[in-house]
């Protein structure tokens, strides 16, 4: 992306205004390497598509790889999200890509539930997964993960048979595998930020300096 390329550009000369760097060879490398790292990001397309919020055009791109059953993530989604996708995404300067890393056969199974959702009730519904992950990943989860679904409009019948489907869980697998394999996703939640890798387990406020550093803001 043009704009990825110029922000390395930028970031990498300031290096060399430094004296730390010295060679346009070093510059262009770092920025072509950045804007190939994003590129890659951005080709990993799921086999069974992508769940974005926000505008396509957005100058900064935000991919957040996350597990149901993680604590972590819900955390990020219950605490942190909001005030992202208040003051970025909802203002076009972000645009967040979600992609399922389940940890658990648990997480598996209600990622599945989500992806068998039409598509304006799956944000809604992982945000409601998040908010009440403690009252689904106890001994019992079949009631309160039915009633998350049923509210956004899945009947028994379908909760059933969406679970049954293995084409559903090899895709969101494959999606697990390549993150693992290809981007070094070891935990989540895990974001990259125009390319870069921000660890959300260690540091969940780091995604916010990050998306305010790709955009110059103090």
């Amino acid at each position: 992306m043009e704009v990825m390329g110029r922000r390395a550009f930028l970031a990498v000369s300031g290096l060399v205004t430094a004296g730390l760097l010295g060679s346009a060879t070093v510059i262009e490398r770092a920025a072509a390497e950045a804007v190939d790292q994003e590129a890659k990001l951005l080709a990993a397309v799921p086999p069974h598509g992508e769940r974005i919020l926000g505008n396509a055009n957005a100058p900064v791109v935000m991919i957040e790889y996350a597990s149901a059953t993680c604590p972590h993530c819900a955390e990020f989604h219950v605490d942190v999200l909001p005030e992202i996708k208040k003051s970025y995404i909802d203002t076009g300067k972000v645009k967040l890509i979600f992609r399922e890393f389940p940890l658990d056969d648990r997480a598996m199974a209600v990622f599945m539930l989500a992806r068998c959702l039409p598509e304006d009730k799956y944000f809604p519904t992982i945000d409601a997964l998040f908010r009440q992950q403690k009252s689904w990943t106890g001994s019992n989860p079949k009631a309160p993960l039915m009633q998350i679904m049923q509210d956004a409009g899945m009947t028994e019948t379908e909760f059933d048979a969406c679970l049954k489907r293995r084409d559903l869980a090899q895709a969101i697998f494959d999606t697990r595998k390549t993150a693992n394999e290809q981007f070094g996703v070891k935990g989540t939640p895990t974001f990259f930020i125009n390319g870069k890798l921000i660890d959300g387990h260690k540091d969940a406020a780091a995604v916010t300096t990050a998306i305010k550093a790709a955009l110059n803001e103090q």
